[in-house]
């Protein structure tokens, strides 16, 4: 458990440190989940070593909402003022990304079946 556990804060280390002397737009944290894939992928970590740790961290997670959840309540007043902005701008970002999901999907299918 604790070979897991140091295993999966070595690769959050990475990431940080990877995405801080970079300077990358991208967080630290999503750098150390791909070291960690790619570190499964090839075969450098085994999956027995991180699986009983990750399943426990994932048994929790809601619990990590929760300060997102209390800072939304923070800013009601906000969030009140900018209701359309906010509303309009995730109806266009979903319906665009729904959209070039699905073009790209057909393109690759096509081109699977020439």
């Amino acid at each position: 458990m604790i070979v897991g556990l140091s295993i999966i804060f070595i690769c959050l280390l990475l990431g940080e440190s990877v995405a801080h002397v970079l300077h990358l737009p991208i967080p630290g944290n999503v750098i150390g989940m791909v070291i960690l894939t790619m570190s499964l992928m090839l075969g450098i970590v085994r999956l027995e070593q991180v699986k009983p740790v990750a399943d426990g961290l994932l048994k929790y997670l809601a619990l990590l909402f929760v300060p997102p959840g209390v800072g939304l309540l923070l800013y009601g007043d906000l969030l009140k003022a900018s209701w359309l902005a906010i509303g309009v701008s995730l109806v266009v970002s979903t319906v665009i990304v729904l959209g070039t999901v699905g073009l790209l999907q057909q393109y690759l299918e096509r081109r699977r079946h020439d």
